[in-house]
């Protein structure tokens, strides 16, 4: 690695172990601001991937030979990284899944299809991307219980005054928010949340796929009983991620999936499961992207997730600070200190699209449309915004490339 630092991280040189930045967009460097949509991979993930293709792939947990059992050791190991990762009590409560989204329909399938029905209710935020909304609002009515939400205020913050008015005494099952909302970057009090959950005898859903990589996670601490994030927002592989859930709810929900590896007995008369999380882990694990994600993780905790979350709200009020000074600009969301590094504006008069691509004429790339968050867009009274988001490899001159494309749109377009 180029930096090794647990305390100040230095962006500059760690942008020595990411190979996409060597090029060139459109004739200049490129600043990549949509890391909250995706992360760019660092060398000893890539190589960690490649090494394991080329010296101990074989399928897992199903052969005796020496390949096999090395894959199976590399695929438990990272299970045990994302287990520590997140302080989880047992790596057995941590099951792999294709990313955060398979892991939240896992949850409202398993556990919800059960356990809901008529005059139970599901409690959603104003917030909650596409991914820990949708889910819950199609189980609902397959169930019968009712949706209810919610709202921010105007800081783009939950209104949590409104909690006991909005349960009216109605036998809540289920709350349902992401620690850090993908739109706004708003950090989200989930612990006061679990702990009003759990006093209706309610469970904490969290949507963590925009805080795992941003800042330390503790899921003890949190208070949830799931616990939902995806390796590629935090410099891993596509195609997986972690889902953690208290062990005595996994043991008692039903399968989501269903074929070879998660059985204990198959009959002609009938099937047993296996034991957590072999039982939630149907079919061929995506095993080399677990082994990725493990060495993400080796990556993250060798540059320090306090490192970086300090970084990114630096990055985050220097960047409210200077996009400011664009005239008929509109930012949304909360200040600095109380959001992670996630800007999103408005151009007055000009389309997100637009501003999109001439930014990424001057080789900046952003996120322009609604972030999979149609009720928030709903909510701010847009149908979309443009998005910057940061990493541990942004710069603060990247910000100042992205305000100035952002006057070369007014003066172009405005």
């Amino acid at each position: 690695m180029a930096v090794t630092t647990h305390t100040r991280l230095n962006a500059q040189a760690l942008r020595a172990d990411f190979p996409i930045f060597e090029q060139q967009i459109h004739g200049k460097p490129l600043a990549y601001l949509d890391s909250a949509v995706s992360t760019h991979k660092p060398r000893p993930v890539l190589d960690k991937l490649r090494e394991f293709y080329e010296t101990s792939y074989a399928n897992v947990h199903r052969g005796v030979y020496t390949l096999s059992e090395r894959a199976t050791a590399e695929y438990e190991g990272a299970r045990d990284k994302v287990a520590r990762f997140i302080n989880a009590p047992s790596a057995r409560e941590v099951i792999f899944v294709r990313g955060a989204t398979e892991g939240l329909n896992l949850v409202a399938y398993a556990w919800g299809l059960v356990n809901l029905g008529p005059g139970d209710v599901v409690i959603v935020t104003e917030l909650e991307h596409h991914s820990n909304f949708v889910p819950w609002q199609y189980i609902a009515k397959r169930t019968g219980a009712e949706l209810r939400m919610i709202r921010l205020d105007d800081n783009g913050e939950l209104d949590l005054g409104e909690l006991d008015a909005i349960a009216g005494g109605a036998n809540v099952k289920v709350v349902a928010n992401n620690l850090v909302s993908n739109a706004l970057g708003t950090i989200n009090p989930i612990e006061k949340l679990s702990a009003w959950a759990h006093e209706r005898g309610a469970i904490m859903v969290v949507d963590g796929a925009q805080s795992a990589p941003h800042k330390a996670i503790d899921v003890q601490a949190l208070g949830c009983d799931f616990f939902a994030f995806s390796a590629h927002k935090m410099l891993g592989p596509t195609s997986v991620g972690a889902l953690w859930g208290r062990g005595e709810l996994l043991r008692s929900m039903e399968p989501f999936n269903l074929g070879g590896h998660m059985i204990r007995k198959v009959t002609f008369e009938e099937t047993t499961w296996g034991e957590v999380p072999a039982k939630f882990e149907a079919g061929t694990q995506p095993i080399a992207e677990a082994v990725g994600f493990g060495a993400a993780i080796d990556y993250l905790n060798d540059v320090g997730m306090e490192a970086i979350e300090q970084h990114e709200h630096e990055l985050a009020a220097y960047a409210l600070g200077r996009m400011s000074e664009v005239p008929g600009i509109a930012l949304y969301g909360p200040p600095a200190d109380r959001r992670a590094g996630i800007v999103s504006f408005n151009v007055e008069g000009i389309h997100p699209h637009d501003v999109a691509q001439i930014l990424d004429l001057e080789g900046v790339a952003i996120r322009a449309g609604h972030h999979c968050c149609q009720p928030l867009m709903a909510r701010l009274g847009v149908a979309a915004t443009n998005r910057a988001s940061f990493y541990l490899y942004t710069l603060t001159e990247e910000i100042d490339r992205l305000v100035e494309g952002l006057h070369k749109a007014r003066k172009v377009l405005g």
